[in-house]
């Protein structure tokens, strides 16, 4: 039935009727009827004090939930604030849709210098996000948020953005809102490199599984693929989880460094494979296929992966669609060697030893974990904690728990993540673990936990530098520190001044305590951890493996 209404209300409506119910952002004058419209129908509205919040807000809340999640903001400055959260979003699969405004109509193009006016705003962001799209006929509003929503959950998910020119979203418009988007598009499975595929694995003596971004919802059929094969199932950021690092087949990157000597076949499902075509071969140039004698195999839902990094194998498909249909083609092929599990056991016993020096991380990563339950969702910053957490010294047990920038390597990114997810979850324990440098680009939403009451247990280590470019000064450029040494505020104190509880300490046993207080309060809070400067062990070692490590 039609309905006469502003194009921003058609835009909310139209957003609603594809499951959103709530909208991290920034209102301004473009989009004020947007705004109106989220406010006469029910949206949960946050409002964070910076745009790139809004959009990493979003993220967050979409990588822990496995659903679309919106923002919205001004155009030209205002999308271009969110544009680091926006690629960050591309990179890790995030389910993210901006809804934006423009200039009027009559200046598209012009260069006349209107208020936010932004060359060709939509080509601008396909460079940086899968798609983004205006609305010129609100009349089509239903259609093309639709086809939105088919883009940003179909294939390799990955934000999108739609706009509506200044003067349409504020008219109104005879417009039908129609039922939401209900097709997702999946590449169908092809019978001959499946058959292919499992011929190969078959023959496997010791396969290894790595996971990413693009199987966390496939974690049943991964796990049962790994448990026909006894093939230890590897992760490094954004596959943490899939398969728990305390099951049996579950092994971090450096248990499966020492697994790799006798790897003869590998499948990546939903992984670009960056830890041992990446990062377990020397020097730096760019490979764009193997050059080992390991069969690689690869499930990917994006078919220009596969040009990427060329596989011997390649079975274009969704991640559960991949694993699900090579399990029913090996269950009368192979029988589980169960040799294997001793073999993976020995090398996880292994890992507690060989990064038992990377202190004083991984005695407050072991503190952290002891508190946080099993759902518990830890979402790292680009710090000396979130590399020791990418080498498996924080333990992850199920997916969507362990919130990564991915290969964006996004600092700033953690803190308003966390707050997403903490939005989206708000029965689950939350902790958003930071340095002090990554927490200043966006401590200001201290101020949005307090005022929406976001129960963020959020940790911020203050060694009082930017603790990674300070080690490679050190080591690389004879100690000359340009840049690296931070001059900080008291955290604790200033969490106060925004009415956020704050708390300091000084060791992993009384952060123990500080964080399990803060469980049973589920409130807002800060606890700044003090660390002297420089004092942290590298976690490097375990990450550039070229060689199997020693101990």
């Amino acid at each position: 039935m039609k309905q006469s209404i502003s194009g921003g209300e058609a835009m909310a409506l139209a957003a609603k009727a594809n499951g959103i119910k709530r909208v991290f952002g920034i209102p301004g004058a473009q989009i004020y009827p947007i705004f109106d419209a989220f406010g006469k129908h029910d949206f949960e509205v946050i409002a964070p004090r910076h745009e790139q919040a809004a959009a990493y807000m979003a993220m967050g809340a979409a990588k822990s939930t496995g659903k679309p999640e919106a923002f919205s903001v001004v155009p030209g400055p205002g999308v271009l604030n969110a544009t680091a959260a926006m690629c960050t979003a591309m990179g890790t699969c995030a389910k993210v849709l901006c809804l934006t405004g423009q200039v009027p109509s009559s200046y598209l193009g012009s260069g006349r210098g209107h208020l936010h006016e932004l060359t060709d705003q939509p080509g601008t962001l396909k460079k940086i996000i899968k798609d983004a799209v205006r609305i010129n006929d609100p009349r089509r509003t239903s259609v093309i948020m639709n086809q939105a929503f088919q883009t940003l959950e179909s294939g390799r998910p990955g934000p999108v953005s739609v706009e509506m020119c200044w003067d349409t979203m504020a008219e109104e418009h005879e417009v039908e809102i129609t039922e939401g988007n209900k097709t997702v598009l999946r590449p169908q499975v092809d019978p001959g490199q499946l058959k292919a595929a499992a011929d190969k694995i078959a023959t496997a003596k010791n396969p290894m599984i790595m996971v990413g971004a693009g199987a966390q919802h496939a974690d049943q059929e991964v796990r049962e693929l790994a448990e026909l094969l006894n093939a230890p199932v590897m992760s490094f950021r954004s596959g943490r989880g899939i398969v728990a690092d305390d099951h049996p087949l579950g092994v971090t990157p450096v248990a499966a460094r020492l697994l790799w000597e006798k790897c003869d076949l590998i499948i990546g499902i939903g992984s670009r494979l960056e830890m041992p075509y990446m990062r377990w071969v020397p020097g730096n140039s760019y490979q764009d296929r193997p050059h080992d004698e390991r069969t690689v195999i690869r499930i990917d839902a994006d078919p220009a992966e596969m040009n990427r990094f060329i596989p011997h194998i390649a079975l274009i498909a969704d991640a559960a669609d991949g694993a699900l249909a090579l399990f029913n083609q090996l269950q009368d092929k192979v029988k589980p060697n169960k040799k294997r599990l001793d073999e993976i056991a020995e090398a996880k016993a292994k890992v507690g030893q060989l990064i038992a020096g990377v202190q004083p991380q991984v005695d407050y990563l072991q503190a952290i974990r002891n508190v946080l339950p099993r759902d518990g969702i830890y979402v790292p910053e680009l710090s000396q904690m979130g590399f020791a957490a990418w080498i498996g010294a924080f333990p992850v047990y199920e997916p969507r728990t362990f919130i990564s920038e991915g290969f964006q390597g996004t600092l700033g990114f953690g803190f308003s993540t966390a707050l997403g997810a903490k939005v989206a979850n708000p029965d689950k324990v939350v902790v958003s673990v930071n340095g002090d440098g990554g927490f200043m680009f966006g401590m200001q939403e201290l101020a949005t936990a307090a005022q929406y009451g976001i129960g963020l247990i959020t940790l911020v280590f203050n060694n009082h530098a930017y603790g990674n470019v300070l080690r490679d000064q050190d080591m690389h450029f004879g100690g000359r520190h340009i840049a690296s040494e931070l001059y900080n505020p008291n955290f604790s104190k200033m969490a106060e001044s925004f009415g956020v509880k704050g708390i300091r300490v000084k060791s992993p046993a009384e952060l123990e305590k500080a964080m399990q207080e803060c469980v049973d309060a589920n409130e807002p809070v800060l606890i700044e951890v003090m660390a002297e400067r420089g004092s942290e062990s590298s976690a490097w070692d375990f990450i550039h493996m070229y060689d199997p490590p020693q101990g």
